[in-house]
Protein backbone atom coordinates (compact mmCIF):
# COMPACT_ATOMS: atom_id res chain seq x y z
CA UNK A 1 0.00 0.00 0.00
CA UNK A 2 2.98 2.27 0.78
CA UNK A 3 4.54 2.40 -2.75
CA UNK A 4 0.62 3.68 -3.55
CA UNK A 5 0.43 6.69 -1.79
CA UNK A 6 1.72 10.45 -2.70
CA UNK A 7 3.40 12.60 -0.11
CA UNK A 8 2.33 16.02 -1.48
CA UNK A 9 3.23 19.00 -0.26
CA UNK A 10 1.88 22.09 1.10
CA UNK A 11 2.67 25.54 1.35
CA UNK A 12 0.61 28.34 3.42
CA UNK A 13 2.02 31.66 1.54
CA UNK A 14 0.49 35.24 1.12
CA UNK A 15 -1.38 36.05 -1.65
CA UNK A 16 1.15 38.91 -3.18
CA UNK A 17 2.84 39.68 -6.45
CA UNK A 18 6.10 37.82 -6.95
CA UNK A 19 5.68 34.83 -4.22
CA UNK A 20 4.85 32.12 -6.27
CA UNK A 21 8.00 33.71 -8.51
CA UNK A 22 10.42 32.93 -4.74
CA UNK A 23 8.78 29.26 -4.30
CA UNK A 24 9.54 28.05 -7.48
CA UNK A 25 13.12 29.67 -7.52
CA UNK A 26 13.46 28.03 -4.25
CA UNK A 27 12.86 24.98 -5.94
CA UNK A 28 14.10 24.91 -9.29
CA UNK A 29 17.70 25.87 -7.79
CA UNK A 30 17.44 22.95 -5.36
CA UNK A 31 16.59 20.67 -8.62
CA UNK A 32 13.05 19.61 -7.63
CA UNK A 33 10.61 19.08 -10.52
CA UNK A 34 6.76 19.87 -9.64
CA UNK A 35 4.77 16.92 -11.13
CA UNK A 36 1.24 18.70 -10.53
CA UNK A 37 -0.13 21.99 -8.76
CA UNK A 38 -2.70 23.99 -7.21
CA UNK A 39 -3.49 27.09 -5.52
CA UNK A 40 -6.35 27.75 -3.47
CA UNK A 41 -6.99 31.27 -2.29
CA UNK A 42 -8.09 32.47 0.67
CA UNK A 43 -7.61 36.50 1.03
CA UNK A 44 -4.63 37.93 1.74
CA UNK A 45 -3.39 33.98 2.04
CA UNK A 46 -3.05 31.02 -0.19
CA UNK A 47 -2.26 27.54 -0.15
CA UNK A 48 -0.62 25.78 -2.38
CA UNK A 49 -0.17 22.16 -2.83
CA UNK A 50 2.17 19.91 -5.12
CA UNK A 51 3.22 16.89 -6.33
CA UNK A 52 6.93 17.03 -6.45
CA UNK A 53 9.83 14.70 -7.49
CA UNK A 54 11.41 14.88 -4.11
CA UNK A 55 9.28 15.94 -1.65
CA UNK A 56 11.47 15.28 2.21
CA UNK A 57 13.48 17.56 0.12
CA UNK A 58 10.94 20.20 -1.04
CA UNK A 59 9.98 20.33 2.68
CA UNK A 60 13.35 21.28 4.03
CA UNK A 61 13.64 23.49 0.69
CA UNK A 62 10.85 26.08 1.89
CA UNK A 63 10.81 25.68 5.25
CA UNK A 64 14.64 26.37 5.87
CA UNK A 65 13.35 29.81 3.83
CA UNK A 66 10.84 30.70 5.76
CA UNK A 67 7.60 29.15 4.50
CA UNK A 68 5.23 27.40 6.61
CA UNK A 69 5.09 23.75 4.73
CA UNK A 70 3.32 20.17 5.31
CA UNK A 71 3.03 17.19 4.20
CA UNK A 72 0.26 15.50 3.45
CA UNK A 73 -0.67 11.56 1.98
CA UNK A 74 -2.91 12.30 -1.24
CA UNK A 75 -3.51 9.54 -3.89
CA UNK A 76 -2.98 9.43 -7.57
CA UNK A 77 -5.63 7.85 -9.41
CA UNK A 78 -5.39 6.91 -13.10
CA UNK A 79 -9.15 8.46 -15.03
CA UNK A 80 -10.15 8.56 -18.56
CA UNK A 81 -9.62 11.34 -19.83
CA UNK A 82 -13.46 11.86 -21.41
CA UNK A 83 -16.84 12.47 -20.64
CA UNK A 84 -17.70 10.81 -17.34
CA UNK A 85 -13.89 10.05 -16.20
CA UNK A 86 -14.46 11.23 -12.70
CA UNK A 87 -17.63 10.54 -12.32
CA UNK A 88 -16.53 6.75 -12.28
CA UNK A 89 -14.31 7.44 -9.82
CA UNK A 90 -16.92 9.81 -7.50
CA UNK A 91 -19.08 6.82 -7.81
CA UNK A 92 -17.17 4.25 -6.46
CA UNK A 93 -15.91 6.53 -3.74
CA UNK A 94 -19.39 7.86 -3.08
CA UNK A 95 -21.15 4.51 -2.71
CA UNK A 96 -18.49 3.06 -0.27
CA UNK A 97 -18.78 5.98 1.92
CA UNK A 98 -15.38 7.62 0.96
CA UNK A 99 -14.88 11.29 1.05
CA UNK A 100 -12.79 13.39 -0.99
CA UNK A 101 -11.68 16.24 1.24
CA UNK A 102 -10.55 18.40 -2.29
CA UNK A 103 -8.86 17.06 -5.61
CA UNK A 104 -7.13 18.52 -8.62
CA UNK A 105 -6.59 16.88 -11.99
CA UNK A 106 -4.67 17.05 -14.91
CA UNK A 107 -4.46 15.60 -18.36
CA UNK A 108 -1.58 13.51 -19.75
CA UNK A 109 -0.67 12.84 -23.45
CA UNK A 110 -2.12 9.83 -23.00
CA UNK A 111 -6.19 9.18 -23.36
CA UNK A 112 -5.67 9.07 -19.48
CA UNK A 113 -5.83 11.77 -16.79
CA UNK A 114 -4.40 12.28 -13.39
CA UNK A 115 -6.88 13.06 -10.27
CA UNK A 116 -4.80 13.81 -7.19
CA UNK A 117 -7.42 13.15 -4.31
CA UNK A 118 -6.83 13.68 -0.52
CA UNK A 119 -10.09 11.52 1.05
CA UNK A 120 -10.87 10.80 4.82
CA UNK A 121 -10.09 6.85 4.52
CA UNK A 122 -6.70 6.69 2.43
CA UNK A 123 -6.63 3.14 3.31
CA UNK A 124 -9.84 2.23 3.13
CA UNK A 125 -9.54 4.35 -0.49
CA UNK A 126 -6.70 2.15 -2.03
CA UNK A 127 -8.70 -1.18 -1.11
CA UNK A 128 -12.21 -0.01 -3.20
CA UNK A 129 -10.40 1.91 -5.34
CA UNK A 130 -8.23 -1.30 -6.22
CA UNK A 131 -11.30 -3.81 -5.74
CA UNK A 132 -12.92 -1.86 -8.46
CA UNK A 133 -9.89 -2.00 -10.99
CA UNK A 134 -9.11 1.83 -10.88
CA UNK A 135 -5.48 2.17 -11.45
CA UNK A 136 -3.79 3.95 -8.68
CA UNK A 137 -0.06 5.84 -9.51
CA UNK A 138 2.64 6.13 -7.13
CA UNK A 139 5.11 9.24 -7.13
CA UNK A 140 7.73 6.65 -8.54
CA UNK A 141 4.84 6.77 -12.12
CA UNK A 142 4.43 10.33 -11.83
CA UNK A 143 8.76 11.31 -12.08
Amino acid sequence: MENKLIKQISIFAENKPGRLEEITERLKTADINIRAFTIAEAGDFGVLRMVVDKPDKAHDVLHDAGFTVSETEVLGVEISDSPGGLHEIATVLGSNNINVDYAYAFATATEKALLIIRVDNISNAINVLQGASVALIGLDDVK
